[in-house]
């Protein structure tokens, strides 16, 4: 099996990295770069393990607050969006975005992947684009696919932070890869929480086994180091607790930031990345703190990075695989959902604005009866993101990029 061919249910090389999960991992996938004609710029965020948009941007709703007993009685951050739902607390940082008109929001958005809701299947459905995983050979992204219509551009630069290309920007325009120096540091205890956190997906459990296997064999991987406290471990690894150049790797997503930006402000017109830890399962009032810490270092980090004149001309979209159950579970978490929210910030966008809408949280509104319903295609607005920065007809949209999508009118997401 070539490497272009391998997927993330195989192992993925000797300086794998895990966080809550291997699919969650913000270091299983590259971030890719290309040249085009015109300023504009696009940035795709993947948020890897499923953001519980419900969480992120919480509606001032009784319905969600008795499924949610938990979660939705936090104390309000007091930065109200619109009509009541306030913005997580962890997100401060973004708040002057969202003042300044550099902040939006998609709700009840998903992928036509339906009803398994595994972690590596929702990646690939959001990353390929289609409507059906179907079909044998390689598979290409819809990134890459966007680019091949493209008049004028080129893959320039590309860097994986990993060992697997990024399925968002593989095809036939080609990429190369980089990586921070990232080392993995994990305990035996640490091992056996990630064991009890994949018992719901064999396939990643599998995967989990086969890299501790080969990691321990004398690879660059992960060691076995003693750790007093289980939970420290735990935190820790939502951090990917790894060490960069001896220091600590919490700051690794702002190392990709800042490098993409560095692209951004140079030849490079569009940028790849992704930010794992979403896949929060139990004690989600602490774990989703970490993720949207990273997301917001991300986002400001681009910002700065590429300064106000590109920023200006900047579009990014942070999407993620699904969404989160509505009610919260026994361990004061969310499982893997269906109806999730697009995140999007930029100099160049509409913002102040929440895209999209709410099904309801009665059981009859749900989808399953457990799931927030989704209410539109999250590739629509990718493609309306793409199709107002860079002028690509519908037919190409919707036939090549994403194939079996409807644009529908405008939402109005650039200004």
């Amino acid at each position: 099996m070539g490497k272009a061919d391998m997927n993330r249910r195989a192992f993925l090389g000797r300086g794998l990295a895990m966080g809550c999960s291997l699919a969650a991992s913000p270091l299983l996938t590259p971030v890719s770069f290309a040249a085009t004609s015109g300023e504009n710029r696009l940035v795709v965020i993947i948020l890897r393990g499923g953001l519980d948009g419900l969480d992120l941007l919480q509606p001032a709703d009784p319905g969600l607050q008795l499924l949610r007993p938990t979660l939705a009685a936090r104390k309000p951050s007091g930065m109200e969006v619109s009509g009541g739902a306030m913005l997580h607390k962890s997100c401060a940082p973004l708040w002057p975005l969202w003042r300044s008109g550099e902040l939006a929001f998609v709700q009840g958005v998903s992928t036509p992947y339906r009803n398994k809701r595994s972690h590596f299947d929702g990646q690939d459905y959001l990353e390929a684009g289609t409507t059906s995983l179907s079909g044998t050979g390689p598979r290409d992204g819809w990134l890459n696919r966007m680019l091949q219509n493209m008049p004028g551009s080129e893959m320039s630069t590309a860097y994986a932070v990993g060992a697997d290309p990024m399925l968002l920007s593989r095809g036939d325009a080609s990429v190369e890869t980089w990586s921070p120096d990232v080392g993995f540091v994990l305990s035996s205890q640490g091992a056996r929480l990630l064991e009890l956190t994949m018992e719901r997906d064999p396939q990643m459990s599998l995967a989990m086994s086969r890299a501790l296997l080969l990691a321990g064999e004398g690879g660059g991987g992960a060691m076995a180091v003693d750790d007093a406290s289980m939970m420290d471990e735990l935190e820790g690894m939502m951090d990917a607790q790894m060490t960069t150049n001896g220091k600590g790797a919490a700051q690794a997503h702002v190392r990709v930031a800042e490098f993409a930006a560095q692209q951004l402000r140079d030849a490079a017109r569009v940028a790849c990345f992704s930010i794992g830890g979403w896949d929060t399962h139990a004690n989600q009032a602490k774990a989703l703190q970490r993720p949207l810490t990273r997301l917001s270092d991300s986002l400001l980090a681009l910002k700065s990075g590429v300064g106000d004149k590109v920023w200006s001309r900047t579009t990014v979209l942070a999407m993620t695989e699904f969404g989160r159950t509505v009610a919260e579970n026994g361990t004061k978490g969310t499982d893997h959902g269906t109806g999730g929210m697009m995140v999007m910030a930029g100099g160049a966008i509409r913002g102040q604005q929440i895209h999209g809408q709410l099904a309801g949280f009665e059981e009859a509104d749900l989808y399953q009866g457990r799931d927030l319903m989704p209410t539109d295609d999250v590739r629509r607005y990718a493609a309306w993101a793409i199709r107002e920065s860079f002028g690509l007809d519908r037919a190409a949209l919707e036939s090549v990029v994403f194939p079996g999508m409807q644009l529908g009118d405008a939402p109005g997401l650039l200004a």
